[in-house]
């Protein structure tokens, strides 16, 4: 499905920020409301919202004052504020941010059903409420999906998409693909009460809640004392206080109905400020803080240690809960704690797969088994980790625990690919090449001396992995290739098909592990191996297009010999990604496994195929298949030369790394 018009209804801050998402991205959205003070306060609060994006840009030279205005202007020229359906007829999506009562979002998607054409997806914004009821309002149940936006919209990265019980494979991939292209950063997730974020956040600060009212402990010095203590962003209720005690309030007492007040504490101070109308920040700043003073009784001095251990041991049981229950991969959990909890590792704030694995999973048992004998049940440590613990697989220290981690040899031939030699003769090429694990000048080089190490040596089958537990890589360095001259573009370009073309045709086995994201040469790279394992959080996708390019790495020729000509075709000219069942569905990858197995399962191939007769593997290999590869890649070799060559692939490579959109020409 492809978005060309989107809609928002509901235009409250909320509402307003998440149309400004839309339009920033440069699709028409319509705004819709039921009178219109309404729909013009969404207006203002996206043209707010768009006026202080963009004087950032003026203040820093990027744009000249009228640049400034006329951006602005463009972005809120795509907004249409309307009191009725009359424009709802041609939108692909639909995002409902009304109140968060289930009675009133029904009778919206009733509404919706009738006013948008059967293709569209309708979308909720609810943190919490059920989406298969919501869908249940429709006709298209299939089509009905959670959209949860983090507050403020126009800042939070992440999205939650959810999966109602009727929601079809097809409509989380749409939906996946639309997030990214309004630049947010998605996850996905089955239907549970507080999803993934809320559900964890509010688990982590029950304790804290419970811990003030039942010995009356002042909340500033507990703000104080947990907010610099390196484990959350900002204080508890200082966090609170910005986000609105009313939404809290409905998603803590939802969760406390939902699980058991045991498991989630509903503090009455809370119930109290709601009910005088004291939420926060968007009452004028009166909340849990009135001008900086406490609304909450207590002057007693918090123990500080002892608030940070409970909160974190509780946040880290909920999270390995909703891995257990299949809720979402330990990644996408990890990550949207970072994206929407703002647990960032470069700020030095972990989130909690990552944070257990760094501290050392046998420890966690020790102080979760401490927690349980002094404050009950509700502490008992999880099976996922007391069966990590028993297993040997301990975090960091030992090389896999939630995440596997490189433990490469001594000796290395290269620098940004790291090779780990195993038993059974069974090597790991560990992809380390910064954030983005761009497949760079440099990556190529380095993976062919690698491969030139593991070819001289007793190993017979080598893993591809990522070093980075949240992607496999995100593509070529566009940079970086557009920094060499032509001959030396030409000069990559054969070395890094004959590596790629060994990879797939020499006596040893290359299995690709693809942990996450794996586009444009990271897709060609894992496709030049002969095996591919992914995760269930594993992107496929073939963006070149997007960039006015085509795949470089082989991905013309390679693909349509996996998924068949017209998914290739498919893939290639339109760019979007691909979840990874749909991926396995087509025979992109050999096997889908879950996140925390991937590496076992990845090991478990390369052990198997290490033992099979070399000499006869590598003729399979090289027989498999035939047909004319290497004609085929001479001419994409040719075709990607004489495309990299145009305007328009100049004005696609410097849109995208301007974050515009491109004008192509056709020249």
């Amino acid at each position: 499905m492809f978005v060309f018009k989107a809609a928002v209804v509901g235009a409250g801050t909320m509402g307003g920020q998440i149309a400004q998402t839309i339009a920033a991205a440069g699709i028409p959205t319509v705004l819709k409301d039921i009178d219109d003070a309404l729909v013009q306060a969404g207006l203002d609060e996206a043209r707010n919202v768009t006026s202080g994006q963009i004087s950032k840009l003026v203040e820093k030279g990027k744009l000249t004052e009228e640049q400034g205005q006329a951006q602005i202007e463009e972005v809120l020229g795509r907004i249409h504020g309307t009191i009725s359906y009359a424009d709802f007829g041609d939108v692909d999506v639909v995002i409902e941010a009304v109140p968060e009562k289930l009675e009133i979002k029904q009778a919206v998607f009733v509404e919706l059903d009738a006013a948008t054409p059967g293709h569209a997806i309708l979308a909720s914004n609810t943190s919490s409420l059920s989406i298969t009821e919501i869908g249940e309002a429709t006709l298209r149940p299939e089509k009905v999906v959670g959209f949860h936006y983090f507050y403020p919209a126009s800042i939070m990265p992440l999205i939650e998409i959810v999966e109602g019980e009727e929601t079809a494979a097809e409509t989380v991939g749409a939906a996946v693909t639309f997030a990214q292209a309004i630049r947010k950063q998605p996850i996905t997730c089955a239907e549970v009460p507080g999803f993934v974020v809320n559900r964890i956040l509010n688990a982590g600060i029950s304790e804290v809640w419970r811990e003030q009212e039942e010995k009356k402990l002042s909340i500033k010095q507990i703000d104080e004392g947990v907010g610099a203590a390196g484990v959350v962003p900002i204080g508890p209720y200082y966090l609170v206080d910005l986000l609105g005690l009313d939404t809290v309030l409905h998603v803590a007492e939802h969760l406390a109905e939902s699980y058991g007040e045991e498991r989630f504490y509903v503090p009455k101070g809370m119930q109290r400020l709601v009910g005088e109308g004291k939420l926060g920040a968007k009452t004028g700043g009166h909340g849990f803080y009135s001008d900086g003073e406490p609304n909450i009784d207590g002057d007693g001095e918090p123990d500080v240690a002892e608030l940070v251990e409970l909160l974190s041991l509780k946040t880290f049981i909920e999270a390995c809960l909703v891995l257990e229950e299949g809720v979402a991969t330990h990644r996408d959990i990890d990550f949207g704690m970072m994206a929407g909890a703002g647990l960032d590792p470069r700020r030095g704030l972990l989130p909690p797969f990552m944070k257990a694995d760094v501290e050392g999973l046998d420890k966690i048992l020790e102080r979760l088994e401490d927690a349980a004998e002094r404050h009950g049940e509700r502490f008992t440590p999880p099976t996922i980790l007391r069966r990590l613990v028993a297993q040997g697989r301990l975090g960091q220290q030992s090389g896999q625990g939630f995440y596997a981690y490189p433990q490469p040899d001594a000796e290395q031939p290269a620098e940004v690919v790291k090779l780990e030699t195993r038993a059974d003769g069974v090597a790991i090429a560990w992809l380390a090449n910064g954030q983005m694990n761009s497949i760079s000048p440099q990556v190529i080089e380095d993976l062919g001396k690698v491969w030139a190490k593991v070819k001289s040596s007793s190993v017979h089958a080598l893993v591809i992995a990522s070093s980075n537990p949240f992607l496999y890589s995100a593509g070529a360095d566009i940079k970086a290739f557009t920094s060499m001259d032509e001959a030396g573009g030409e000069q990559l370009i054969h070395t890094a098909h004959a590596l790629f073309r060994e990879l797939g045709s020499e006596g040893i086995a290359t299995i690709a592990a693809v942990n996450g994201l794996a586009f444009g040469g990271g897709c060609e790279l894992a496709m030049a191996c002969d095996v591919r394992i992914a995760a269930r959080s594993a992107l496929f996708g073939q963006p070149e297009i997007k960039l006015g390019i085509i795949p470089g790495f082989g991905g013309t020729q390679r693909l349509p010999r996996l998924v068949g000509s017209n998914k290739a075709l498919e893939m290639n000219l339109i760019g979007d990604p691909i979840l990874a069942d749909e991926a396995f569905e087509m025979g992109l990858s050999n096997r889908v496994v879950e996140d925390h197995e991937l590496l076992d399962t990845a090991l478990s191939w390369a052990r198997k195929l290490a033992d099979q007769a070399p000499l006869a593997l590598e003729q399979i290999k090289r027989v498999s298949a035939a047909g004319d590869l290497d004609e085929g890649i001479e001419a994409e070799k040719r075709a990607f030369a004489s495309v990299f060559a145009s305007g328009d692939a100049k004005e696609g490579i410097t849109a995208f790394l301007g974050k515009r959109a491109p004008t192509w020409k056709g020249q």
